[in-house]
């Protein structure tokens, strides 16, 4: 079972955050510029929120706020479910089907940010598992695995 360390291993563990303080137009730039639906908010070396495409339509576009004047304190999602780098994919996969995320913060035994995780990056590594399993199984079966 693959875990989220070996994950980011082969992911690469860059993560971009952005202060409570930066406007949600600072990180809406970011987030298109690096090709992602995220950003963990970080302060003072803590993570104390998540900002995701989903808080932007719900919470600036639907109010009819302005993206260049709202600081990403006043709208990012302040209960942060993260995992931990031994937990498996499967665990991964629960967690973002029950709470209806797409994202989640891999923090360490000391509570600091060293990576994330999309809904993508789960699939991907789950259908990985599957297919070394069924290529072992029909390895078995023909008999090739002699």
């Amino acid at each position: 079972m693959t875990t989220i360390n070996q994950l980011l291993q082969n992911k690469g563990q860059d993560v971009w955050t952005i202060a409570p303080t930066d406007k949600v137009f600072h990180a809406l730039e970011l987030m298109a510029e690096k090709n992602i639906g995220a950003l963990p908010v970080v302060e003072n070396g803590r993570i104390c929120g998540i900002f995701s495409e989903r808080d932007y339509a719900r919470k600036v576009v639907l109010h009819g706020r302005s993206s260049r004047d709202t600081p990403i304190a006043d709208i990012m999602t302040t209960q942060v479910i993260s995992v931990r780098p031994q937990e498996g994919m499967s665990r991964c996969m629960a967690l973002m089907t029950d709470k209806h995320i797409r994202h989640l913060p891999v923090l360490d035994d000391n509570e600091q940010l060293i990576g994330i995780i999309s809904i993508g990056d789960v699939v991907k590594a789950i259908i990985a598992e599957q297919q070394i399993l069924i290529d072992h199984l029909q390895d078995y079966i023909t008999g090739s695995h002699r």
